[in-house]
């Protein structure tokens, strides 16, 4: 849990960045690679990664600009990756602007439970990369290369003079 928004903004721009490079990966042919027949699909899944930033955050009162949580899914894998850039700096800006470190202990109505709000930022970040894990899969899937987030991807030890590591 954060004690602090500065805390929670340097792990942001840590874990935005990750999700970015992934984003500005995509390309408008895989969109359309699905996680299952009838399940959601990569544009899909991105594009609920960058429309969880404004409308979760608004149940905290703040007014994160980006996608509206209804807005349809864009077939262009550049209009995903703005949005989501819009959304995650638009965060960071908001928090600055309207929440200390007190703030982080007030409680909101968050889907049918109180949550503080050191708990939302905590759950964003975990939304995201529950969702960050599944979207490397359906890229794999679909052909594209992947960028590490946490550490070296498959095609990043090469890179690096190094055989990946055997599982």
């Amino acid at each position: 849990m954060y004690s602090s928004v500065g805390q929670f903004i340097q792990q942001w721009q840590f874990e935005s960045e990750g999700t970015q490079k992934l984003l500005d990966t995509l390309t408008d042919a895989s969109l359309k690679q699905p996680i299952y027949p009838g399940g959601r699909d990569i544009g899909r899944l991105a594009w609920h990664v960058a429309q969880t930033i404004p409308e979760m955050m608004a149940r905290t009162g703040l007014h994160v600009k980006g996608v509206g949580e209804h807005d349809p899914v864009p077939s262009s894998a550049a209009a995903i990756a703005s949005g989501y850039k819009a959304a995650a700096a638009s965060l960071v800006e908001e928090l600055k602007a309207s929440w200390n470190d007190e703030t982080l202990k007030q409680s909101d109505d968050m889907y049918g439970e109180q949550w503080t709000r050191a708990q939302t930022l905590m759950v964003l970040i975990t939304h995201q990369a529950h969702h960050r894990g599944q979207l490397t899969v359906l890229m794999r899937q679909a052909g594209l290369r992947v960028a590490g987030v946490y550490g070296p991807a498959m095609e990043d030890w090469a890179k690096m003079g190094m055989e990946p590591p055997a599982i």
